[in-house]
């Protein structure tokens, strides 16, 4: 391991100062790829792949466990295959083992063979991307899953904005559940983001808890056409650098 590094603090030392880094990954990989994450995944995690009926949701599942090992081991300076993972009630990961200890807080999510990965040092991340589909009852949905008010300004707006609207609500709301480690239905209709086209992104009501308004930041991010997602974080200030995983292991600023 390097001198400046432990297994208590990331060897990027910009994440200590008010960083979070979100990797973009293509989770389509070439076979030769794959071949290499396979000896870095634990048996839980090779046993999950053995399960999908369908190639290439098996190849997807692998890349997005070998690339969130090669991520995380990169920041600790370790090796992939050494990382173990725990998980929350409701699916958050973290550290265990013998990095149980590390205060690096992550978070990942993927979407039609597009993945993310928020990484920070001491504040709690969430992070949502979602391929944007026509074809969707999105004001049943809304009525369904989404709080009044955020019902209420999706049903104002003009048809053609109703769509990304709806995605750019989903995302920031998913984030800030998976930065918080709840489950979706727990809070979903008892808070309220903006969602309006121009508005920026914020919690802007929280019917639980007032304060988690002035708690949290969120922010959209730009993936790139068809995809909406959304970052949530613990605290304000925080400088969020894109950066794009390749094979090279190589950090490359989007």
């Amino acid at each position: 391991m390097a001198e400046n590094c432990s297994r208590r603090q990331p060897c990027d030392p910009r994440l200590k100062n008010g960083h979070v880094d979100v990797w973009c990954v293509s989770l389509d990989m070439e076979p030769s790829v794959l071949s290499g994450f396979h000896p870095m995944l634990s048996e839980d995690e090779r046993r999950k792949a053995s399960r999908f009926r369908f190639k290439n949701m098996k190849a997807r599942y692998v890349a997005a466990r070998g690339v969130l090992r090669s991520i995380i081991a990169a920041y600790l300076d370790a090796r992939p295959g050494d990382l173990a993972f725990q998980y929350g009630r409701y699916g958050k990961p973290a550290l265990a083992g013998a990095f149980s200890d590390a205060e690096i807080t992550f978070n990942m999510s993927h979407s039609h063979g597009m993945a993310l990965y928020a990484v920070s040092f001491g504040n709690a991340v969430g992070v949502d991307i979602e391929k944007i589909r026509s074809g969707m009852s999105f004001h049943r949905i809304a009525k369904r899953f989404l709080s009044p008010r955020e019902s209420e300004i999706l049903q104002r707006l003009p048809p053609d904005q109703v769509k990304n609207a709806f995605f750019t609500c989903w995302t920031r709301k998913e984030a800030y559940i998976k930065a918080r480690g709840e489950g979706l239905s727990s809070l979903l209709s008892r808070f309220s983001v903006s969602l309006a086209p121009g508005d920026p992104p914020a919690l802007i009501d929280h019917q639980p808890d007032p304060g988690e308004i002035s708690r949290w930041s969120l922010t959209d991010l730009q993936i790139g056409a068809g995809y909406a997602a959304a970052l949530a974080v613990e605290g304000h200030g925080l400088t969020v650098t894109k950066k794009k995983w390749d094979i090279a292991a190589t950090p490359r600023d989007m």
